[in-house]
């Protein structure tokens, strides 16, 4: 019977937490400016999103699907205003 020595546990920085973080909160963000003044919040999800997504880690793949989320979002949000006469900013 061979032994193996257990390994490590994998601990996960600060950093990586506050990348989720961003993430959740740039994905938060894209979809409340749907309702009320998309060019003044999905820019600021925007930078979250690119923030995160620099930062990497185990939350890249939630901080890609922010970038783009709030990209989509940004279109969509506009035809909404445009359409129905709501103010931009």
């Amino acid at each position: 019977m061979s032994y193996q020595p257990a390994q490590p546990l994998e601990r996960h920085g600060a950093r990586e937490s506050v990348a989720g973080f961003l993430a959740a909160v740039s994905i938060f963000a894209s979809l409340f400016a749907l309702a009320y003044r998309p060019v003044r919040i999905i820019p600021f999800a925007l930078i979250l999103a690119f923030i995160a997504t620099g930062i990497g880690g185990r939350h890249q793949g939630l901080a890609t699907f922010a970038v783009f989320l709030a990209s989509g979002c940004f279109v969509a949000a506009m035809v909404i205003a445009i359409a129905t006469g709501r103010p931009l900013f």
